[in-house]
């Protein structure tokens, strides 16, 4: 399966959230056997970093995208991402940079803690949890 994989999911295990860490841990796992093809956006990157900002200098920084870029591959937005997610008219354009992003790439699955902000795409997203449970 083709996964784009949400910034929160990332976020999880980076930070080790509870009681999220262990399902999207499970997400990783699957991208970095090879099981799925795991997709981050660099506008997901930048969010993580933005967010991690007190507990990342630069040279942590390069070590978390080393070690992403082993188990995921990053995707870049294109300008067709952004005129799709303006058209979306989405009150959360991040989301609907996402969902554009998802469709351009052909994902199977939006991988979200946050499936609600999701209702109007076209790609399906899921929990973790949600995902998991479909692939047995």
């Amino acid at each position: 399966m083709r996964l784009l994989i949400d910034a929160n999911i990332l976020l999880d295990v980076l930070q080790n959230r509870q009681p999220y860490a262990a399902d999207s841990a499970k997400i990783w796992k699957l991208c970095e056997t090879a099981q799925d093809l795991g997709f981050v956006t660099a506008l997901s990157f930048a969010n993580l970093v933005y967010v991690m900002r007190k507990e990342l200098d630069p040279e942590t920084i390069e070590e978390v995208y080393r070690k992403l870029e082993l188990i995921f591959q990053f995707t870049e937005l294109r300008s067709k991402d952004l005129d799709k997610a303006v058209a979306m008219k989405w009150n959360d354009f991040e989301d609907a940079l996402q969902a554009a992003a998802a469709e351009r790439m052909n994902a199977d699955y939006i991988i979200t803690r946050n499936v609600r902000d999701f209702l109007h795409s076209r790609v399906m997203a899921l929990t973790p949890a949600e995902y998991l449970a479909r692939r047995i």
